[in-house]
């Protein structure tokens, strides 16, 4: 086996004392080894996928959130979904050295994430998340078809290393207590966890008791409807990392409320890039809804109905709210004082007053 270099970390971009009000993390001082192995086929969902059956789901009743989110799924079990090859192809792609250097960052919620490498470091993994296939499996489990929020979005790498050489002592929660940015989240275990003690995914119910699901195993997944429901990845220990691949999903009906924010993304986030896809995208809804409220007022007045006052002003405003709300997550980053994130200062205080509860029992 050929010697690795250990090399010394590039510096986080992203994270400031000011304005931004983040505090530093101390990361570890190497990364996660890679596999000695590199598979660079294109990605190929007769070998790629490793689904075969529909996983057991709970409702967003079953814990006490009816009515909420824009599907009546809220978490799954893990599944099956990428094989053995295409984990490892894809572990090469997000730790390579121009991953490492480019996409990092940290926030006030995880120490160490990278983001923001598909297409451009990653084809494999931007492949393998935006195949038909792979989107009817996610669409499938999470009982509405969905579509990736945007490119920025695809494979949001977690990554908790464990100090102790054995994995023994338990390692702090890759991510603390948290609501997602957008409707679904599909996470992907690309760390070997067939030893793995803990590492379940938490979820606050309605009633504020803590629900947990079993972690997945390599290869497999969960989905969850994280916009909606507060969730922290609980603390493990028999590991020496824990690395998840999470991908952030949006309704593809247009006509679906999408009530996404970029809250807390945005300080770990290339603005530049993702202000461009947010605007790019959410103005596409736009123009599909205005095309849709075009083509029922022909199709009314061709026929001879009345002129729909409540309906059209309620579709109008509906307009209004959306592209409000485009304009509202889109902050200049020389304005982005301590005042202007409120939400996630009471998530960060939020994550800290529960942080005992990750070591449940």
């Amino acid at each position: 086996m050929a010697a690795t270099t250990i090399q010394t970390p590039a510096p986080i971009r992203g994270v400031r004392i000011t304005p931004m009000g983040k505090p530093t993390f101390q990361l570890p001082p190497q990364r996660p080894q890679t596999p000695t192995s590199y598979f660079k086929s294109p990605f190929d969902p007769s070998r790629h996928l490793a689904y075969n059956a529909m996983p057991s789901r709970h409702t967003m009743s079953e814990i006490g959130y009816e009515n909420t989110g824009v599907s009546q799924i809220a978490v799954s079990e893990p599944f099956e979904l990428f094989t053995p090859e295409a984990v490892r192809t894809m572990r090469n792609e997000v730790l390579s050295d121009e991953v490492w250097d480019n996409c990092r960052f940290a926030s006030s919620i995880a120490a160490c994430q990278l983001r923001g490498m598909a297409p451009k470091y990653a084809k494999f993994v931007y492949d393998a998340w935006m195949n038909p296939e792979t989107l009817r499996i996610i669409s499938g489990v999470a009982g509405v078809e969905l579509v990736p929020v945007m490119e920025y979005e695809i494979g949001h790498i977690n990554i908790s290393v464990n100090d102790d050489p054995d994995g023994k002592t338990q390692a702090a929660p890759v991510v603390g207590w948290h609501k997602d940015s957008y409707p679904f989240v599909c996470v992907l275990m690309l760390s070997d966890a067939t030893e793995m003690k803990g590492g379940e995914t938490a979820l606050r119910t309605g009633s504020g008791d803590i629900m947990k699901v079993r972690g997945p195993q390599m290869g497999s997944a969960v989905v969850l409807q994280g916009k909606y429901i507060d969730h922290i990845a609980l603390p493990s220990t028999n590991a020496r990392e824990r690395i998840t691949m999470v991908t952030s999903f949006r309704p593809k009906d247009p006509m679906i409320t999408d009530d996404s924010h970029l809250v807390t993304v945005r300080p770990i986030s290339d603005l530049n890039e993702m202000y461009n896809q947010w605007t790019d995208y959410r103005v596409e809804i736009a123009q599909e809804r205005c095309h849709n409220l075009i083509k029922k007022l022909r199709e009314n007045k061709r026929v001879g109905r009345d002129f729909d006052v409540i309906g059209v002003k309620d579709k109008l405003s509906d307009l209004i709210k959306l592209l409000t709300k485009t304009r509202d997550e889109i902050v200049d980053p020389a304005e982005y004082k301590i005042e202007d994130i409120e939400e996630e200062r009471e998530q960060e205080k939020e994550s800290q007053r529960t942080k005992k509860r990750a070591r449940l029992s």
